[in-house]
């Protein structure tokens, strides 16, 4: 674990020192767009952080091969004749971003950005062979190599779209991934120790904390007030990374391998197998619930499900009366409450874990809600107003209606 998280800490550093570079030439140059309807922010803000973000994880993958040219850590990655899966993670990386930063700029259509989207997932399941080729439920196998070429894709692009979707306040796909990404490596960790499945965690460990160490370097300067955003490149990117680190582990790997000889499981419980599957759901359950809201929503109105709006789960919170930083947190806390639990499965008994995640769902709906009680409490005390006090007459201040702020003339 030490010298993966060396390879974080580089991949922190790194994309630290270039988000400032990043930062620092969009000021000088005046490399931002202007501010759209939908947008939170009221100043120009750079978008380059995606380029900063990519550096480190750029440099993290290159120390990583040099520690795995001298040592047997992470030579599973890099050599043995996984070299094609590393060529294919940049590959679609470097596309990505490119992509991504045409788009901060140029405002590509919907189209060119998902066909951009499915090249590069193409190039992690073709050329890298990243696919998902069985189900960690009972062993199902994916029928045919095209058919788990198809679901690859779709997990891939969906997971991009999640991340980019969410992207909307200072600071919040970059924690949300640190949390996620804390997540799966930990439990990738801990799965390793107990399986013994070296091949299986390698690449998705590795990954996971690569992308901790680089939303880190990052965070500082995207840290509300934020002085520099990640833009499309870096939103796409970290989905791109999260979504090949779970298909490296959960799309490989059957859950026999937590089995004993004698067919019984490692644990008293089937949570370790089963959360192969559940774990990538539950750590981005915020990105997820909001793309499919965000879907369902521009289809009924018949307009295409990746069109701009102002209506997502950050936007509403903003309505309901958060400040950009409450709303940042308050999807921190889902998060980080849907992630631990989740991990606790894996450590502890399922009582203590739901009992976690019951508490922790109480405790965020209520600060989630607080805005609507504290708002109807403020407006009943405006609202309800005693204006004559001989007669205690109520009238109801409507901003919009200035007559009714006047008081009522008695009739003879």
């Amino acid at each position: 674990m030490i010298v993966t998280l060396l390879v974080a800490l580089v991949a922190a550093v790194v994309s630290f020192l270039m988000s400032v570079v990043m930062w620092r030439v969009g000021i000088r140059y005046k490399l931002y767009p202007e501010i759209r309807a939908r947008d939170v922010h009221t100043r120009p803000t750079p978008r380059l952080g995606g380029i900063a973000m990519y550096c480190g994880l750029l440099s993290a993958l290159l120390v990583a091969w040099l520690i795995a040219s001298r040592t047997p850590y992470f030579r599973l990655v890099f050599f043995d004749g996984n070299e094609r899966q590393i060529v294919a993670i940049l590959c679609a990386a470097t596309l990505i971003v490119v992509m991504g930063v045409l788009d901060d700029f140029l405002d590509l259509d919907w189209t060119t950005k998902l066909i951009g989207q499915v090249i590069a997932a193409g190039l992690l399941a073709w050329l890298g062979g990243l696919q998902i080729d069985n189900l960690p439920i009972g062993g199902v196998t994916i029928p045919s190599t095209w058919s788990s070429l198809a679901l690859t894709l779709i997990v891939v692009v969906v997971v991009m779209n999640m991340m980019n979707f969410i992207d909307g306040l200072d600071g919040l796909v970059a924690g949300i991934a640190i949390i996620a990404n804390g997540a799966f490596f930990l439990y990738s960790y801990m799965a390793l120790q107990v399986s013994g499945a070296t091949s299986y965690f390698s690449l998705g460990t590795l990954l996971s904390a690569t992308m901790c160490g680089v939303c880190l370097g990052f965070l500082p300067l995207n840290w509300h007030p934020a002085r520099l955003f990640m833009g499309d490149a870096g939103s796409l990117l970290v989905g791109l990374m999260m979504a090949t680190a779970s298909i490296s582990v959960t799309g490989s790997m059957d859950p026999q391998v937590f089995t004993n000889p004698d067919g019984g499981y490692l644990r008293a419980h089937y949570a370790p197998a089963f959360l192969l599957l559940l774990l990538p759901i539950a750590i981005l359950i915020v990105p997820i619930l909001d793309f499919g809201l965000a879907v369902v929503r521009r289809i009924g109105a018949g307009k295409s499900p990746f069109s701009a709006d102002r209506k997502h789960l950050h936007h509403r919170l903003l309505d309901m009366g958060h400040s950009r930083l409450h709303a940042t947190l308050i999807f921190y806390a889902w998060t980080a409450v849907i992630s631990v639990g989740s991990l606790l499965f894996f450590v502890a008994e399922q009582a203590v874990a739901w009992s976690f995640i019951g508490a922790g769902l109480v405790v965020c709906a209520v600060a989630t809600l607080a805005p609507l009680s504290h708002r109807k409490r403020r407006e009943y005390a405006v609202q309800v107003k005693p204006l004559d006090a001989t007669t205690r007459e109520i009238a109801v201040l409507d901003p919009l209606d200035r007559a009714a702020t006047a008081p009522k003339e008695r009739s003879a």
